[in-house]
Parts: structure tokens; sequence; C-alpha cells
């Protein structure tokens, strides 16, 4: 076995320790939340605080399976598995994605409903420390994430990290909401108080929504292997550009996909000389493969001299957006 196959192995081992540390603290630390939400929801009968729980509950089972799978993600790649697992990974983002959605969508309409029937007065300054607290727990449990992941490339990490991102977002506004609701009873807008905690629910879902749509559609993409976003897939074209440009190699064609945490970058390219200096394109790919590596650390690439009749396929075939 080859040092570099042997480092390539301790890396994934030590990435693969490092994600299920991310997400057992992620677990821990939710699980706690998650019951302290149940118990405040059950005394306030605030029905914002239990979608908040709700929420966070449906969180913890993706969690504790994706626990489960993480060493699939970093199994080796394989002639039968040429993609490894990494889709599997994908997958489980849409689960949870899914599972978000269905939760969100299920208690907006419940929160809807108590709204029709004459709302649910609660104790908005119970809620509001209540949720005070929960921000702050939540904000320094984001930046602990987030100092361990910083040197992962991570999507399933990611998303775990939108999703602490969102419950801060979720108990601040919250917080600030229901200490200014407790004082909505002495002004004209009085009659809005026993609806208000239905209406801090629906608000939050929908601030929440286009994050969630966004990590689907990502998801997706994957799943379909689209290449990755604009912005990504012009920087590699630069990349390669410039590297190519010094060998007087022409890229004609990228082929560019990514998989749940890695991309595949293909670029077929031509030569003006009626020769092909092996020498060149072995330092040709292994400056777009280290140059690449140091930018996305999970990117696999290669070279491929187009034969004139690929040539000529590849020219009918649209640019790669």
């Amino acid at each position: 076995m080859d040092t570099d196959t042997t480092d390539r192995k301790k890396k994934a081992i030590q990435t693969e320790k490092q994600e299920k540390q991310i997400l057992w603290i992620s677990f821990v630390t939710g699980l706690f939340f998650a019951i302290s939400e149940f118990i405040i929801a059950i005394y306030t009968h605030s029905q914002s605080v239990l979608m908040d729980a709700a929420y966070d509950s449906t969180e913890l089972i993706v969690i504790i399976l994706t626990l489960f799978l993480t060493p699939l993600f970093h199994k080796p790649i394989s002639e039968e598995h040429p993609y490894g697992f990494l889709q599997v990974e994908s997958i489980f983002v849409i689960v949870k994605g899914c599972m978000m959605l269905s939760v969100t969508v299920g208690l907006s309409v419940n929160s809807i409903e108590i709204a029709l029937s004459g709302g649910n007065p609660v104790n908005g300054i119970q809620i509001s420390l209540f949720q005070l607290v929960l921000a702050i727990g939540c904000f320094f449990i984001y930046l602990l994430m987030r100092y361990l992941n910083r040197s992962l490339s991570s999507p399933t990490v990611k998303a775990e990290l939108l999703g602490w991102k969102l419950d801060i977002a979720y108990s601040g506004g919250m917080a600030l909401a229901f200490i200014a609701s407790s004082f909505l009873d002495k002004t004209p807008l009085a009659f809005i108080s026993p609806y208000f905690d239905q209406i801090v629910a629906v608000a939050i879902i929908l601030f929440m929504l286009p994050e969630n749509m966004k990590m689907l559609w990502r998801a997706l993409q994957d799943i379909f292997l689209f290449s990755p976003e604009k912005g990504i897939t012009e920087e590699i074209k630069s990349i390669c550009d410039e590297i190519l440009e010094k060998y007087n190699f022409k890229p004609i064609f990228y082929d560019i996909t990514r998989t749940g945490r890695r991309l595949w970058v293909s670029v077929y390219f031509k030569i003006e000389e009626d020769y092909l200096s092996l020498y060149q394109l072995q330092q040709a790919s292994h400056s777009v493969r280290t140059t690449l590596k140091a930018k996305f650390e999970n990117c696999s690439s290669e070279l491929i001299l187009a034969s004139e009749e690929l040539q000529t396929l590849l020219r009918q075939l649209p640019p790669i957006a």
C-alpha cells in the first residue's frame, strides 16, 4: 500500500470521527432542547413552542439515522461503486428536508385552525424569556459546531449548521415578538393578542421555508448529477483555463458533476501540435488536481485529450452553465 493511499485512509477515518463528534453534539443538545420545549409547550399551551419542539424532534430522528450511515460516506470508490456511497448522503438530506417540510406545513395548518376558532392567548413574558435562553444556547452550540467543522466539507454537517442557524433565528425572533406582544393589551391592537402565538408560528415558517427549499433543491441536483452552482462552475473553469494555457492545451468541454460532498471534474482538451508530450500532460494534470483540491477539498479531476470525432460531438453539446 503506497503512502498516498495510506494518508487518504487516515484522513477519511479522521474526517469520519469529526463528523460523528459534531453529530453527537447536535443530537445530545438537540434532545435536551426538544424535551425543554415540549415541557414549556404543555405548560404555556403555546402552538409556536410546540412547533419548535416538533421541528427539533424530527431533526433528532434524522441525526440518529445519519450517525449509523456516516461510515458509508467514507467508503472508497470502486469499480462496483464508481461514485462510492456519496449519493446516499444527498438522499438523507432530501429525507430530512421533506420531514421538516411536512412538520412545518402540518403545524401551520393547525395554527391557522386554532386562529380561526378564536385564538389561543398565552403568557408572552414566560415564552419570551424561555426563547431568549434557547436562542443564546443555540448560538453557542452553532459556534462550537462551526468551529469543529472548519476543516471539513460535509453536506450533512452543513445541513445541521443550517438547522441550528434557523433555530437561533426562530428562538430570537419569538423572544422579541412575545416581548412586544406583552404591550399589546394596552394598545388599540389588543384584539390581536389571542392570535399572536399563531401569527408568530406561521411567520417564522414563512421565514424558514426558502432555506429549506434551497437545501432540498441542491440535494436533488446532486442526486441527478447536475452541475453545481454557476459560481462554482465558473471558478473551476477559470482555474483550469489558466493552467492549461501554460501548456498550450485548449479546453473544449467541461464535465463537472457533484455527488454529495465530492466534485468530479473532467476537462476535454485539444492540442494544435501533431503530438502530445506525456510529461506535459502529467505536469498539467498534477497542477489541475492539486490546485482544485486546495480550493475544493473533495475534488477529483482528470484531463482528457479529445479525438477529432469526439471534438466534433462535444462541439454539438451546449456549454456547461
